[in-house]
């Protein structure tokens, strides 16, 4: 995908870069959609726990195949379509049986090439094969994995992620994460050959302000500006840097400090953190 400047013709297009000339110009499947309820950053309770989210324009969910469930039944790509509700884009897909399902759309997937997920030995491994990480040659890039078999896809979703399997040693596998861990994987996990596409994704620029109140994003307040009431860097005469370490309204500290608990027990599964440090067991 080529980023796209626009002509400046008014203010706002004049630092606007965008890139959609992947996506096929076509309304979304009917049966593959439904409604959206948006949180606004509140819990059950009406209480904010996630801040600066709330507006943005009206979204419809796309059903995302994320297990991959249909085995040994190719499928035609039948259109490459935008979704706003991720980074990535979606490959609508069509089955030999008549059924339909979106995918997350992997880097070089056209319209009309033909997907499968299987779980059999292959000779090729061509962009958007679906099959369990024992049967992946070491060193091949991969995406949608699997941290459990068959609850579906959760690690390297985004618009241009991607892991490397690293090793196979029985039932077990290694791969690299996309922030540079080294995690432990059951071999039965699945994954997908490639890296998500939309890789230019990263280099956009909105343009305005405008665009990002659209995505449902509220403006960002430092802390440093608020008053003493509001948060702990607040106050002080004049301009000042807040006297202490960066902390959150809370008083966590917010650059740096470890929150992962020491006792979580997936700890075990890890043997490189992403500083490069080896992880305590």
């Amino acid at each position: 995908m080529a980023i796209i400047k626009s002509r400046p013709l008014t203010p706002s297009q004049r630092f606007l870069e965008l890139g959609r000339n992947e996506v096929d110009n076509k309304r979304p499947e009917r049966s593959l959609t439904e409604s959206k309820q948006r949180a606004k950053g509140r819990n059950c309770y009406g209480r904010i726990t996630s801040r600066r989210r709330g507006g943005g324009h009206k979204k419809l969910y796309r059903i995302v195949d994320f297990k991959r469930d249909i085995v040994d039944v190719p499928a035609t790509v039948v259109a490459i379509e935008y979704d706003p509700n991720r980074s990535a884009y979606l490959a609508l897909l069509n089955y030999e049986n008549g059924q339909k399902r979106y995918i997350i759309a992997p880097d070089g997937l056209k319209k009309g090439d033909t997907v499968l997920t299987t779980s059999k030995k292959q000779s090729e491994f061509p962009v958007g094969l679906c099959l369990p990480l024992k049967l992946i040659p070491p060193a091949m890039k991969i995406h949608s994995l699997e941290m459990q078999p068959m609850k579906g896809a959760q690690i390297a979703r985004g618009a241009g992620a991607g892991a490397q399997l690293v090793a196979i040693e029985g039932e077990k596998a290694t791969v690299k994460m996309p922030s540079g861990e080294l995690r432990i994987f059951n071999a039965d996990c699945r994954a997908v050959i490639g890296v998500v596409g939309n890789i230019e994704y990263r280099n956009q620029s909105l343009g305005k302000a405008g665009r990002v109140r659209w995505m449902g994003r509220r403006p960002r307040v430092r802390g440093v500006v608020m008053n003493p009431v509001d948060h702990p860097m607040g106050g002080g005469e004049g301009r000042t840097s807040g006297g202490g370490h960066p902390v959150s309204p809370w008083g966590q500290l917010s650059k740096g400090y470890p929150t992962r608990r020491k006792s979580k027990p997936s700890n075990s599964m890890i043997l490189l953190r992403r500083n490069g440090k080896k992880a305590k067991k």
